[in-house]
């Protein structure tokens, strides 16, 4: 009886930290995003040199509004740049201040760790002079 109950106890925390496990690595890029104040250095509307020809169910959005972003870190002085198909990026300036929240990629994407995608602008606002 001790057996079973050993082995219950076992699978039981087993289970529970596979589940623990999948939530983290399925939720990595927001567990470990990086919130990023600065000075916008560049915002750049990735063009794709080739016609979108779309039908009425297919999905381009992601395609034609897709941004390239600079912003320069005020507390550190570093320049974090991601791309992003957030369409607030479209209003934004070179000069501007913004608060963004930078996505990493995965470190088990060995092309592109260390680098960010999915820039969500939080707040846009004019510089303090």
């Amino acid at each position: 009886m001790a057996t079973i109950w050993k082995f219950t106890k076992f699978v039981l925390v087993l289970f529970v930290v596979v589940g623990l496990l999948w939530i983290v690595l399925a939720n990595y890029s927001v567990i470990f995003s990086k919130t990023v104040i600065g000075e916008i250095t560049g915002v750049e509307r990735v063009e794709i040199p080739v016609a979108l020809v779309s039908r009425a169910d297919s999905d381009i959005t992601s395609k034609v509004f897709s941004f390239a972003i600079g912003i320069k870190d005020i507390k550190s002085g570093d320049i974090y740049t991601a791309s992003s198909e957030d369409r607030q990026w479209a209003v934004a300036q070179p000069g501007q201040c913004a608060e963004a929240v930078f996505l990493p990629y995965p470190p088990w994407e060995f092309t592109k760790k260390g680098t960010y995608f999915g820039a969500r602008l939080v707040r846009l606002y004019e510089c303090p002079k």
